[in-house]
């Protein structure tokens, strides 16, 4: 493997000349930089990254903490953002709080102490004084799809309240009046968000929300299942259950057929975030869809401008319901639209 005094005897040029070029001083005359450049590409030469770092104060490199890497959401999530910044010149590193608030401290603090030069998190509670900590000290940091209150750093989300409304008004057209959700926890916004949200857009139809058709769940399947049973215990089961998360929703389906029972004949089933795999349950599952992919991108260039010394803007984008056959839906006249989502 070439070295850099391999370059420099190469190119005929000092070592510290090479040491410019490579990184972009402007003091090198532009005969050298050719020269240096062409040794280069002729050697092979690949500077050491953990060197340049300390001398650039930069190491190209970003933390992601996300809040599950179980959950399919989170994974297209981090594919996004390891492409965007990829195409952007850094690398990531991906640590998972397997929605726990010390896992995610302990990821933060390592990401920290490996000098990246900013952080990507899905904050798995409201209550973290590292996160605050870190802010404060100018770490560049973006919140994506979660974000921690009072804290003054970008965050990049999607706004589910129009599509949870179009959610409600397509159950209640479908004549179900009791409809229950699968809440996630109460110290995560997108926990608090996505109750608030289902609780406007019943209210819009003159419906309630009664305690007991609050079940609290914590973003994994066993949550949804251990709920949805409670909910087929009561004396008067809900006609519809909506999971706030992909995975509760399969935990409530499990529930559901471990009964006996049939979605959507005994109990219509909706969720928030949609998944591939909700087209090859039986039946497909209707959903909520983020517009998982492009929050990765731009949580990743809000980032890299906080880095670069640009403003890095805050981003709301929307999601979109899904309607698929889960709820009673009859189906659809069949267009290329509608094979692509059933």
């Amino acid at each position: 493997m070439a070295s850099i005094k391999d370059v420099a005897a190469e190119a005929g040029v000092s070592v510290a000349t090479v040491s410019r070029v490579l990184n972009d001083h402007p003091s090198v005359s532009e005969d050298a930089r050719t020269r240096v450049l062409t040794a280069v590409r002729a050697l092979g030469y690949r500077p050491n990254a953990v060197a340049r770092s300390l001398r650039t104060d930069q190491t190209r490199t970003l933390g992601l903490v996300i809040s599950d890497v179980l959950n399919p959401y989170f994974t297209e999530l981090a594919r996004a953002v390891e492409e965007e910044a990829r195409a952007l010149g850094y690398s990531v590193i991906i640590g998972n709080a397997d929605e726990r608030p010390d896992l995610q401290d302990h990821h933060v603090r390592t990401l920290l102490d490996r000098r990246i030069d900013g952080l990507l998190v899905s904050p798995t509670d409201g209550g973290s004084p590292l996160m605050l900590d870190a802010a404060r000290a100018g770490t560049p940091m973006v919140f994506v799809d979660r974000w921690i209150p009072g804290v003054d750093v970008p965050v990049v989300r999607a706004d589910g309240r129009a599509a949870v409304r179009d959610l409600v008004a397509h159950l209640y057209g479908l004549g179900h009046r009791r409809l229950a959700i699968i809440a996630g926890p109460a110290a995560t916004t997108t926990g608090s968000e996505r109750v608030e949200a289902f609780r406007a857009a019943l209210a819009e139809h003159g419906l309630p929300l009664p305690a007991a058709y609050i079940g609290q769940g914590d973003f994994q399947a066993e949550s949804g299942r251990r709920v949805t049973e409670g909910f087929l215990d009561l004396p008067e089961p809900p006609e519809v259950v909506f999971a706030a998360d992909n995975l509760m929703a399969l935990g409530a389906l499990d529930a559901v057929r471990a009964r006996g029972l049939r979605v959507p004949d005994d109990l219509a089933l909706a969720a928030f975030d949609d998944i591939r795999w909700f087209v090859h349950t039986d039946p497909p599952v209707t959903a909520v869809a983020q517009p998982t992919a492009e929050l990765g991108r731009a949580a990743v260039r809000a980032l890299v401008d906080r880095i670069e010394g640009r403003p890095g803007e805050s981003v709301t984008l929307p999601a979109r319901l899904v309607v698929r056959r889960s709820c009673g839906a009859p189906p659809a006249t069949p267009t290329a639209t509608n094979r692509s989502q059933s």
